[in-house]
């Protein structure tokens, strides 16, 4: 080996092949796993260029390989648990595979939503996975007709081509309301978002179903608490508990006494909780409660509320390799559809 680098300036590719006496060509085939290194001196050099500290320039990459090796990602905002959750796992698993991620947010704001989908077109972003706010808009045919690979989370545009991972709504809220309805209620009221997206569309389509196979009518006007959309500046996650609160307490003031709630989050089981308790109603003598999202304060909640576990990592898991897969053309040409059942936990609140 030859003589150490300048200390007080970042390694290069060159300073790393000086090293180790090789040439540039062979440290940078060794380093990006490439074939034709003997496996000894690959070892070599990647303890070497650690030992230096050398980063590679990935912008340099890009203009070589015509890829920033970076992924956006466009939710709504963070503050949600499942985007936030998923997020961290997308990050991971690019991670893994050598990309960087670009986190941009819409706050369930179409003009929030066009400007990042615009900022990801300007960045050149190698993919881009989303959970769209809009079911169509002119933005995200931009995205399909620059090339640029998209895989939708969460929430679905049917009229584009693009792959699509998510949680099986449909079947998750049928899991929760199945579950009151076999232990006995004949009277249950929903506690969801009223927003005009794939995942509020399948929950109530689903919940119709449970009703109408136990033999129970579905009427809308009187078996649904909507909750109110949000305003486009809240940044706080759109299903506040004081949201809950206010439709469960003003469905008791009109005189409804239902015997089960399903709720479309857990968070909405709090405010729903508090009604409750200032009426005086027991759970789970008096009514069953069924929560969504199976938040850490689940356990900790008196009783604890029967939820469910969202898929959340397989989710992120399979649309960031399906991802990857596209940008780097080893994917299927199949648009792939797949949603994912989550997991019923059972605790008090739904048992007598």
């Amino acid at each position: 080996m030859t003589d150490e680098i300048d200390g007080r300036r970042q390694p290069t590719l060159q300073d790393v092949a000086k090293v180790v006496g090789l040439t540039a060509n062979t440290v940078s085939r060794a380093l990006n796993d490439r074939p034709g290194v003997n496996p000894a001196t690959r070892a070599l050099i990647k303890a070497e260029a650690e030992r230096l500290g050398y980063v590679p320039n990935v912008h340099a990459r890009s203009l070589v390989l015509g890829s920033r090796r970076t992924i956006g990602v466009i939710v709504t905002n963070i503050s949600n648990p499942f985007f936030s959750d998923l997020v961290s796992e997308v990050e991971l698993q690019a991670g893994e595979a050598g990309y960087t991620v670009m986190l941009l947010l819409s706050y369930e704001s179409a003009n929030r939503e066009r400007e990042a989908i615009n900022m990801a077109l300007r960045s050149g972003l190698d993919g881009l996975i989303a959970a769209p706010v809009r079911e169509r808009s002119n933005a995200w045919d931009n995205v399909i007709r620059a090339g640029i690979p998209l895989v939708l989370v969460s929430r679905e545009i049917p009229q584009i081509e693009a792959d699509f991972f998510s949680t099986d709504n449909e079947a998750g809220i049928r899991l929760t309301t199945d579950a009151v309805l076999r232990m006995g209620a004949k009277d249950v009221v929903l506690v969801d978002e009223d927003m005009p997206f794939s995942t509020i569309r399948l929950r109530l389509e689903g919940f119709r179903r449970s009703l109408e196979a136990a033999g129970l009518p579905f009427d809308p006007r009187t078996q649904l608490a909507l909750v109110p959309p949000p305003r486009s500046f809240r940044v706080a996650q759109s299903w506040q508990a004081d949201d809950a609160y206010r439709v469960t307490s003003d469905l008791f003031d009109r005189g409804r006494r239902p015997d089960a709630f399903v709720v479309g989050d857990d968070y909405y089981a709090l405010g729903l909780y508090r009604t409750l308790r200032e009426r005086g109603i027991r759970v789970p003598e008096d009514v069953l409660v069924m929560g969504w999202g199976n938040h850490p304060f689940t356990r900790f909640m008196e009783p604890p509320l029967s939820t469910l576990l969202l898929p959340f990592q397989d989710v992120a898991r399979q649309a960031t390799r399906r991802l990857l897969d596209r940008i780097q053309g080893t994917a299927s040409p199949e648009i792939v559809t797949h949603r994912i059942v989550p997991e019923l936990v059972i605790r008090a609140s739904s048992t007598r």
